[in-house]
């Protein structure tokens, strides 16, 4: 195995460099890099865009411009972690551009991929070794499309 270790592939119907150049303008510290483009050979009129190389944070992608045939579900979804309300915001109201919200803090953005933007206190809360605290955070969290870091440390701290 190469020492890069793995790249995701995301099948798009024709919108990967439009996509790779969307979440390029969303996440810091991100680039796009080489594009492939269909010969001759096919599969479709030589020219076209076949690939999209981009890289989100230092995660290596492919955008690959596949047909319609596959399309992306909820299944299969990318988990932000956010270190602050502001992030959490952020990153939510980008992703959401053109998308559609989901619960607990999911969004499906403008290309039908899922992303999770989830606050990393989140991930501590929920594992809490005292059971009734981390119901409490859970059952916030159930109610919430875009998460609230502040009620949810409010149904944290709140008294059982």
């Amino acid at each position: 195995m190469s020492e890069n270790g793995f790249t995701t592939c995301l099948w798009f119907d024709g919108q990967a460099l439009d996509a790779a150049q969307y979440y390029v303008s969303i996440f810091e510290d991100s680039s796009l890099g080489r594009i492939t483009h269909t010969t001759a050979a096919g599969p479709a009129p030589a020219g076209e865009i076949l690939t999209v190389e981009f890289e989100l944070n230092g995660q290596r992608f492919v955008g690959l411009n596949g047909g319609p045939e596959f399309t992306f579900t909820p299944a299969i979804s990318f988990q932000v972690d956010c270190h602050s309300q502001e992030e959490v915001d952020y990153y939510y109201a980008r992703l959401l551009e053109g998308g559609a919200e989901l619960q607990c803090g999911w969004v499906t953005d403008r290309y039908g991929v899922s992303w999770q933007v989830v606050p990393t206190v989140l991930i501590e809360m929920v594992s809490d070794p005292d059971p009734d605290r981390a119901a409490r955070v859970t059952e916030a969290m159930l109610s919430m499309k875009k998460l609230d870091i502040a009620a949810l440390q409010r149904a944290y701290d709140a008294a059982g």
